[in-house]
């Protein structure tokens, strides 16, 4: 016991340094004023106000809420078919669809994201293709569509992986015993499979969402300078504007609205857990 706790301690060590002090100093930060003057400002809202009264800045938020959300209801229609799919196939091909899934995620983010830019630009693979048919150039990049898409593509993956996990320890003899007892494939799914699923599509989720809302790179670079969202708004308060003050509050205050989301969907899997039992 002694040794697996000595084993513990260059991880507290490193959690400390990596994760406790910079955390801590976003607190800091945004708590202050420009100045940094700790003992005369360290409880000043003035940049949590400054957010939260800015329309501009509200603006910002809703549209970056919104393409989360949209994100994620993209990723869950596409992703529980497929996994739902794949679930049902030999091992082998499990693990051959599997790796085809995840393969991607090897690549570099940013090297995937800025792929699509070639794709949807003006003359583009899309719109070279569409001129044939003498349609276009159809203005795709630097638009919601091509953000929106460039986060599915990237984080479709966690989303399938998720639910394919969640299907494939599911008790298959459940369902054999609704069909026994009657039960069309219908209602085998509904009230069998999905629920029995619920937890993989919670977690996929929360690795969908909360990353998707404070994105900066996809929205820069496929959104163009122009498109804004939360992500952005940070990396330039810290980046360009020098103001660590603000840029900390923004991150707290997106800190507690990813809080507040993994609150809800952990109250949403316990209550699919209880109602899945009372089944």
């Amino acid at each position: 016991m002694k040794q697996f706790r000595k084993m513990v301690y260059p991880y507290l060590v490193w959690s400390t340094i990596m994760i406790a002090v910079p955390m801590l100093l976003i607190l800091l930060y945004a708590f202050t004023t420009q100045g940094n003057t700790v003992t005369k400002f360290l409880f000043t809202f003035k940049n949590f106000k400054r957010f939260l009264t800015d329309t501009t800045f509200l603006n910002v938020l809703y549209t970056s809420l919104r393409i989360a959300v949209e994100t994620t209801l993209i990723c869950i229609i596409l992703g529980y078919p497929t996994a739902y799919v794949i679930a049902k196939f030999s091992e082998k091909a499990k693990l051959r669809w599997v790796l085809v899934i995840t393969l991607p995620t090897w690549i570099n983010m940013l090297v995937r994201t800025y792929a699509w830019t070639g794709i949807l630009q003006d003359d583009g693979v899309i719109n070279s293709f569409l001129s044939i048919f003498k349609i276009g150039p159809i203005p795709l990049i630097y638009t919601d569509f091509a953000v929106i898409l460039g986060m599915v593509y990237n984080f479709l993956p966690f989303m399938i992986i998720q639910i394919y996990t969640s299907l494939t320890k599911m008790d298959y003899s459940l369902k054999e015993a609704a069909n026994d007892l009657g039960a069309g494939p219908a209602k085998t799914f509904l009230k069998i499979t999905l629920p029995l699923s619920m937890p993989g599509v919670i977690s996929g989720i929360t690795l969908v969402f909360l990353p998707a809302v404070s994105s900066f790179c996809i929205p820069r670079m496929l959104g163009g300078g122009s498109y804004v969202m939360v992500g952005t708004i940070i990396e330039s308060q810290f980046l360009t504007a020098g103001d660590w003050n603000f840029g900390s509050a923004i991150s707290l205050i997106m800190a507690i609205i990813i809080m507040i989301s993994m609150y809800i969907t952990k109250k949403v899997d316990k209550g699919e857990k209880v109602e899945g039992a009372s089944v």
